[in-house]
């Protein structure tokens, strides 16, 4: 994306420009950033159809932004019908490529049979794929097929290694699963002080309805287990975390 850096102030009408020079002579990645800007409506107004007819002159040239992109309007219908089977044609384009918002999203069609066969077998295949890229959502879906036995073995343990890595960057969801975890002692050793740390973190963000009341009711209810110097410690990790997390840009 043109952004400031290098001594050049950001100007996205003058990047739209330029590459819309460079895209007319037909380069696949100025072609992609073009559509973005589309896309996103800057520098230029916002314009699907413009964002389509770019992305696709890149995408099939093999540029993987612009097939993802493709996939993602033919996904929410934006701008073209909603088509599952072409969203799933452009994600797996940019997926064989390596990009990781692609896997997750093509391992998410699989899941729910959406525009491809029904199969959690590839579902987990793209899933881990995205997760090894670091991407937050697949690590915490790919922990739940491990939960749930779907697709992979079922094995808590797994299931714990991936939504720590998820928990770790701030995904609400997987910290209160994992919390859950160490409270049963499912997967990882039980572990009451841990359980109320991620539990903590989890009840302070936005959770999903099926399990906002859950989160706070037994976090108190881990707290009532602890010692108070214990519970004082995993208090202040918890603030310590939330600071770090805050001071990110």
């Amino acid at each position: 994306m043109y952004t400031e850096g290098r001594g050049v102030p950001r100007d996205y009408t003058q990047a739209a420009a330029w590459f819309r020079k460079s895209a007319e002579q037909g380069d696949a990645v100025a072609q992609a950033m073009l559509g973005t800007l589309y896309f996103d409506g800057q520098g230029v107004p916002q314009d699907y159809t413009q964002a389509v007819a770019w992305w696709r002159k890149a995408a099939e040239q093999g540029n993987a932004v612009a097939q993802e992109g493709l996939g993602d309007l033919f996904y929410h219908g934006q701008d073209v019908p909603q088509d599952y089977t072409q969203a799933a044609f452009w994600y797996r384009k940019a997926a064989e490529q390596g990009e990781a918002d692609a896997q997750f999203n093509l391992g998410l069609l699989h899941h729910y049979g959406q525009g491809v066969p029904q199969d959690d077998n590839q579902a987990a295949f793209w899933w881990r794929k995205a997760a090894e890229h670091g991407d937050a959502e697949a690590q915490g879906s790919l922990g739940a097929l491990y939960e749930s036995g779907m697709g992979v073995p079922q094995d808590y343990g797994e299931a714990a290694l991936w939504w720590r890595k998820a928990a770790e960057q701030g995904n609400v969801g997987t910290q209160a699963k994992l919390g859950f975890l160490y409270y049963k002692g499912e997967g990882v050793p039980q572990d009451y002080a841990e359980a109320y740390f991620w539990l903590d973190l989890a009840a302070a963000g936005k959770l999903d309805a099926s399990i906002a009341e859950a989160v706070p009711r037994i976090r108190d209810k881990v707290a009532s287990l602890l010692t108070p110097d214990d519970l004082s410690r995993e208090q202040e990790r918890a603030r310590k975390w939330f600071e770090a997390h805050r001071a990110k840009p």
